[in-house]
């Protein structure tokens, strides 16, 4: 098991265009990393912290463009990595809990496979250096 704090530089450090939904690669950049891996990076999370998944929509004015994922953990807190992803004139709303079905994500799934792969990598490397320096 790991701790959020542990996670989210490690998370952070793992997205890249490849790890973007292919809905917002045209507005990823290493200037807004977080855009398009709210759905990855909520996946992630649930498996090294568990909780819930929790879906919001995203609008612009009255006009819903997409959807946004963030985490509920064990404790309750709800801890959304990717908030800064977001445009000022893009507003996420409501907050459903979604059941996550067994098995590797129908959407995405490279994607996902991808960040989790990069992060369990980074969250070992973090490890041995702390051991190392202890």
């Amino acid at each position: 098991m790991t701790d959020l704090e542990r996670l989210r530089p490690v998370l952070r450090t793992s997205w890249g265009a490849d790890t973007c939904d292919p809905h917002d690669v045209p507005d990823w950049h290493p200037g807004n990393p977080a855009r398009g891996q709210c759905g990855v990076t909520a996946l992630v999370i649930q498996d090294l912290l568990g909780g819930e998944l929790v879906l919001g929509e995203v609008f612009v004015g009255s006009v819903k463009v997409g959807h946004h994922y963030w985490n509920r953990l064990p404790d309750g807190d709800d801890v959304d990595l990717t908030a800064d992803q977001f445009h000022p004139w893009e507003t996420v709303v409501g907050a459903r809990v979604q059941h996550r079905p067994p098995g590797p994500p129908g959407r995405c799934r490279q994607q996902y496979e991808l960040l989790r792969g990069r992060v369990l990598s980074g969250l070992d490397r973090a490890r041995r250096e702390d051991a190392g320096a202890a």
